[in-house]
């Protein structure tokens, strides 16, 4: 069974740090495009960060120095760092996977359009 499962999310003051975790079964986590994505009250979901099953990793801008994606082949996990967080973070997040290129799916220019997805978990920033 394919499961995607989040972990981390909390509320945290601006400025504060979180660290999500996205661990996965059913699938080799490394054989994937493996993202995060979010979305905001009354906003479109975005995807913030991705890796690609050889490694490159993109950011979408607002996130760029803040946030740094990881992942643990061995452990199955797949890890958001986020620091300094701001009030525009807020939001839900949710891993995601998918076989092609994270270019196509990650949701950094566009919609997206991952075939797996995890069920989310909410980060709230407040102050």
């Amino acid at each position: 069974e394919v499961r995607l499962v989040e972990s981390g999310g909390g509320s945290v003051q601006a400025g504060g740090s979180l660290r999500l975790s996205c661990e996965v079964s059913g699938f080799t986590l490394y054989t994937y495009c493996m993202g995060w994505v979010r979305q905001a009250p009354g906003k479109e979901r975005e995807g913030v960060a991705a890796i690609d099953s050889d490694g490159p990793i993109t950011y979408v801008d607002s996130v760029k120095g803040r946030f740094t994606l990881s992942r643990d082949n061995a452990k199955g996990t797949l890890y958001l760092q986020m620091n300094s967080l701001n009030i525009e973070d807020a939001g839900e997040y949710r891993c995601a996977a998918d076989y092609r290129r994270c270019s196509i799916v990650g949701g950094m220019d566009g919609p997206p359009s991952y075939m797996l997805w995890g069920q989310g978990t909410q980060v709230t920033v407040w102050g």
